[in-house]
């Protein structure tokens, strides 16, 4: 994680902080970026909501 000031995590962050391979980690960022956009927010491909992925997973 290169900028903790970023308010995104990135599939190479997620990858890293679950222990996973980056192809799941953007599976994972897709499929929490199709619930915010459901809920009519403006998503950015790739990258996730650090507060949205702490909510999700450690909640």
């Amino acid at each position: 994680m290169k900028n903790d000031k970023s308010t995104f995590y990135n599939a190479n962050d997620i990858a890293t902080i679950l222990g996973i391979s980056t192809s799941s980690a953007y599976r994972i960022i897709k499929e929490l970026n199709h619930e915010l956009h459901l809920k009519g927010f403006i998503v950015i491909r790739g990258k996730i909501s650090k507060k949205y992925f702490e909510e999700k997973f450690y909640n």
